[in-house]
Parts: structure tokens; C-alpha cells; sequence
């Protein structure tokens, strides 16, 4: 477990507060995790982003009115803290009976706060249910792997022994799966995700790469960690001339956090899918 989450609202009983609170936001470093994997703030072998989809947004017009809003907030790969989701689910829920100017307004507020609990600058934008709507649910690009017969027997811990690749062959290719399961590292629930890989460089074994994500179904983790140590297994083994690691993860508490990992700059499309 991370030292810092033991200290955090995750696994307690908690109080819900519907009054603006920001100290309700708890930031976890990331350098403990980064170290686990052989890195620091210096030396991260990637670019990227953590998309977070609230549908649990609601606040009060100045005349005491509800609004209703999915909010989406990107926070960077290489700020130094993430926010623990229990804090984050309870400060956003601390904005629903409080009174905003304007969208706007509550807009500035959470660009603040979330900032200040990363470390950095944080994105966020509020969408009306419209919006939403018109921007549907989508697909993941490239070709599924989960149909793929094979023979499964590690569970516990990632394994990238299992990976192969074909070095005389290169290829360009997008695959993904909805298989990646990994559990919550305080409270041991599971998280259940669907992962994109898309690479250029030696010809990845699907099949070893399918059994490869099946290996973190009981691996205890956060979901941004999870993403980095698929993309440095993945960059160890091939070392491509590029590689994009993506996870978009089934919300819990109203939250969905969909962690972005890159050798290149990006920026997400983040649109929703059938689970999320």
C-alpha cells in the first residue's frame, strides 16, 4: 500500500458533507510509485494526461436553483500528486448545496483547487447532459484481442515474461482488450478496465500480450500505475519508435479515471464507453 493512502478517506467511514469543503481533497505523492518502477520526476520515459469523468456534478444558482453537469478533469502524468478518489468524490459532493455565480465561476473554484492538490495545472470542463448525450458512447480503436484461444495461468502479479515479439518483423498496429482487471490497493476492490495499445515498432504476440494483462487481475494497484508499468513493460521489450498506453476504467462513485501514457505529445479523445 501506498505510506500516504493509509491516511487517506479510502476504506473509513466518511462524512458527507454538501457545503463547499476544499481540504476534503487528498493528495497522494507520485514518487513512491514512480520509484517502485525505476523512475523519477526527472526521468519519465513518458508524456501523458489522467482524464477523470464526475457524473455525480451538482451545485445551486445564486436563486437556489439545482444544476446537473458531468465534469471532466484532466490532470497531468508528471504532477507530482495524484488525488485519492474517495477525497475527490467527497469534495465534489461537498459542492451540492452551495450557491455559484455561474458555470463559469464554479469552473475557476475547481481548476483552483484541483491545481493546488496536484501540484499542477489541472483541466476541467463541465458538460451539460445535451452535450453529453450528442457526444454518444464509443468504440475502442483497432483490433480486439480478447477472442484469442489461450491458456491462462497466472493471475497474481504482472508478468512481462510472458511477452513475445517477432524482432525480424515490424509492424504498425493498434490492439486492445477489455480484460484488464487490477483491485483497489486499500480496500482490495476490484477495478475493471478496458486498455488500448498502440505501437510502432517489432510485432507484438498478441496472445502473450493477452495473457500479459490477464496477469494484474489480482494485483493490487491505482489505476495510474497500472498504465505505467504496462507502458514500460511494453517499451522494455520492444523499444519502439513510438507507443501510446491507454486505460479507460469502469467508474465507482460516480467517477471514472482513465489514465493516458505516450512517447508522443496527445491529447485524448475522451469519450466514453459502453461500461463506463
Amino acid at each position: 500500500m501506498h505510506p500516504a493512502a493509509e491516511h487517506s478517506p479510502l476504506g473509513k467511514a466518511s462524512e458527507y458533507l454538501d457545503t463547499y469543503t476544499p481540504s476534503l481533497l487528498f493528495p497522494i505523492p507520485r514518487a513512491p510509485k514512480w520509484a517502485e518502477l525505476g523512475l523519477t520526476a526527472g526521468s519519465l520515459p513518458y508524456r501523458g494526461v489522467d482524464v477523470w469523468n464526475c457524473f455525480e456534478l451538482s451545485w445551486l444558482l445564486p436563486s437556489g436553483k439545482p444544476v446537473v453537469a458531468i465534469g471532466e478533469f484532466a490532470i497531468p502524468a508528471d504532477s507530482p500528486n495524484i488525488i485519492e478518489s474517495k477525497s475527490f468524490k467527497l469534495y465534489l459532493n461537498s459542492l451540492n448545496q452551495t450557491a455559484f455565480e455561474s458555470r463559469e465561476a464554479l469552473q475557476e473554484i475547481l481548476v483552483r483547487d484541483l491545481s493546488a492538490a496536484a501540484g499542477a495545472p489541472v483541466a476541467v470542463r463541465l458538460r451539460s447532459m445535451a452535450e453529453a448525450q450528442a457526444e454518444g458512447v464509443a468504440g475502442l480503436p483497432g483490433q480486439c484481442i480478447d477472442e484469442l484461444d489461450v491458456s491462462i495461468e497466472r493471475y497474481a502479479h504482472p508478468t512481462p515474461e510472458l511477452l513475445r515479439c517477432d524482432e525480424r518483423r515490424r509492424v504498425e498496429e493498434v490492439l486492445h482488450s477489455h480484460l484488464l482487471k487490477s483491485n483497489c490497493p486499500v480496500t482490495g476492490q476490484p477495478d475493471w478496465g478496458s486498455v488500448v495499445v498502440d505501437y510502432r515498432g517489432p510485432a507484438l504476440d498478441h496472445a502473450s500480450l493477452l495473457a500479459y494483462l490477464v496477469s494484474f487481475r489480482q494485483h493490487a494497484d491505482f489505476h495510474e500505475q497500472c498504465v505505467e508499468r504496462i507502458f514500460l513493460d511494453l517499451q522494455n521489450l520492444l523499444r519502439p519508435e513510438r507507443l501510446t498506453v491507454y486505460a479507460r476504467y469502469v467508474r465507482r462513485g460516480g467517477l471514472d479515471i482513465n489514465p493516458y501514457r505516450s512517447t508522443e505529445a496527445l491529447v485524448p479523445e475522451n469519450r466514453r464507453l459502453a461500461r463506463q
